[in-house]
């Protein structure tokens, strides 16, 4: 019976304290937000890849009037095909290497009558195929 009547008065908490510790309590919740962040030494993090892969190379094979079918082939399966834009396919790949910091490549195929037209985004042709007419040219 003593053990329990010394138990609670160490549980009761004075008036004067009260209003500290609800101020304290929502700081400390804060601060230990950003523990999850911490960077453990030794602990292996995967890289996590989502989308199309796009490199350069599926890009300088891309040419004025080739067919849906021929744009597949290249760069797969659009991963964006908007349905009231069919003539519209975007690209996208996302990547984050282990823990490090995130990145995007995108590039958007533009049709005309099922013919490619035009392709914007983070790639531009090499002019590889240019400069071997130049020097074929001279």
């Amino acid at each position: 019976m003593n053990i329990t009547r010394n138990f609670k008065s160490l549980c009761r908490i004075p008036r004067r304290c009260l209003k500290p510790l609800l101020f304290l309590a929502p700081a400390l919740l804060v601060a230990c937000n950003n523990v999850g962040s911490m960077d453990f030494p030794g602990v292996y993090k995967i890289g996590i890849a989502q989308g199309n892969i796009i490199t350069q190379e599926m890009v300088d094979q891309l040419r004025p009037g080739m067919t849906k079918r021929q744009v597949i082939f290249v760069m797969g399966t659009p991963l964006v095909r908007d349905p009231y834009h069919q003539d519209r396919w975007d690209y996208i790949y996302s990547f984050q290497p282990g823990g490090g910091v995130r990145g995007q490549e995108r590039i958007s195929v533009f049709f005309v009558n099922d013919e490619l037209v035009s392709f914007t985004g983070d790639f531009v042709p090499t002019g590889s195929d240019t400069a071997e007419a130049e020097v074929s040219d001279s």
